[in-house]
């Protein structure tokens, strides 16, 4: 595997900020849109419930959500401004929010959410950093608040359990080009 060397404390789309024009047509052709669905679907957000995307990237998954929810508020969290950038003008006139955050300290008061989306983001985080957005993820949770989670190599159900959510269990897989991606939700 090649390394890509950026100048980033975050791993920006394809490792490089040149690469972020292609960013969307390449993830759709690799199947990211299809996995998008299936996390939407099985959240089935609510009316009137407060969202995070974390890792939002371009947002694609953020504005699937929102279409699919038109009455619930939406923000979009992202380490990468060029991409938030993309994000807010492809969003423009939905009502999303999107606003620079790092997954493993998240910039929002305790119990801002009802549900909490991440999807293919994960597996880029090592391990201690993994840890800490799990950990972020449950303290912004409302109590009762849900995860929904999809990524490559699903993470290990101990970080659930760590963090101090009180139910976590994997709710669906499916094959994309990259491999296989697992769907789990969790409730703080």
């Amino acid at each position: 595997m090649v390394k890509v060397r950026h100048e980033h404390d975050y791993i920006p789309a394809f490792g490089t900020d040149r690469l972020l024009p292609y960013y969307d047509a390449v993830t759709r052709l690799m199947g990211a849109r299809r996995v998008h669905r299936r996390l939407v679907e099985l959240a089935r957000t609510p009316a009137g419930a407060q969202v995070l995307d974390i890792g939002c990237g371009t947002g694609n998954l953020t504005i699937l959500a929102r279409r699919a929810q038109p009455d619930a508020e939406f923000t979009g969290s992202d380490p990468d401004p060029l991409a938030l950038a993309r994000a807010t003008r492809k969003a423009e006139g939905l009502g999303i929010r999107f606003e620079r955050g790092y997954a493993q300290r998240l910039p929002y008061p305790d119990g801002s959410f009802d549900l909490v989306f991440s999807a293919l983001m994960l597996h880029h985080l090592d391990g201690d950093t993994r840890a800490g957005a799990i950990r972020e993820v449950r303290r912004v949770l409302r109590p009762g608040g849900l995860l929904h989670l999809a990524d490559i190599h699903g993470p290990d159900p101990e970080l659930f359990a760590g963090a101090g959510f009180t139910e976590h269990s994997r709710v669906g897989r499916l094959r994309a080009v990259f491999g296989a991606v697992e769907f789990f939700r969790a409730r703080a």
